[in-house]
């Protein structure tokens, strides 16, 4: 029997993991929606295919995406960065990710954390927003997400970006409607078993 995944995970065994693994998956662990956070604004112009094929090399070259630490790079940092072909070598993006952690930092003062701020945008349960064939990239939740990022100082978090965000640590729940992780089947399914 084949599984159905969403169309945008069928092309590489790398999405098939991805998608199946963690997208939409909620999450509450700061670290990982920080990470991820970044990643979405690295992949700003790129393939996500792209992003995960290169993200434990950015993990290791950006200290695991230690706020602590990131807020100590100065230029040169950025400019050893700039040589390593293994990460996005976009100057403005590596920079954006020493701002996040200073906007992370100040946004953890007022909330206690980044999973706390979230919770303002997100309801118990993701919701579900995509109506196929129809993508939406963006949503009034997202726009209003991007703009108080950038209050806190956040770079690369256009609303476009922070929509991808909200499906990836499962704020909303955009798997297509045939896919098995989608809440659509599960609810069929638990009706059917009950």
């Amino acid at each position: 029997m084949t599984v159905k995944r969403c169309s945008w995970a069928n092309s590489s065994a790398l999405l098939k993991r991805y998608h199946d693994e963690e997208w939409g998956k909620p999450t509450h662990d700061d670290r990982q929606l920080f990470e991820m956070l970044i990643l979405e604004g690295k992949s700003c112009g790129l393939s996500w295919e792209i992003i995960l094929k290169k993200r434990d090399r950015l993990r290791s070259a950006f200290d695991n995406f230690e706020p602590n630490i990131l807020i100590t790079y100065d230029d040169a940092k950025i400019d050893a960065l700039m040589q390593d072909p293994g990460i996005i070598r976009h100057r403005l993006k590596a920079q954006a990710v020493v701002e996040n952690a200073r906007a992370y930092l100040k946004l953890k003062e007022s909330y206690g954390s980044l999973d706390n701020f979230l919770q303002n945008y997100a309801s118990n349960q993701p919701s579900q927003h995509n109506a196929f064939p129809k993508i939406i990239i963006r949503n009034e939740t997202s726009d209003r997400l991007s703009k108080d990022l950038r209050k806190f100082g956040f770079k690369f978090v256009g609303s476009t970006i922070i929509y991808s965000f909200m499906q990836a640590v499962g704020i909303v729940d955009d798997h297509e409607p045939d896919c098995f992780a989608s809440k659509t089947i599960g609810d069929a399914v638990c009706a059917i078993l009950q």
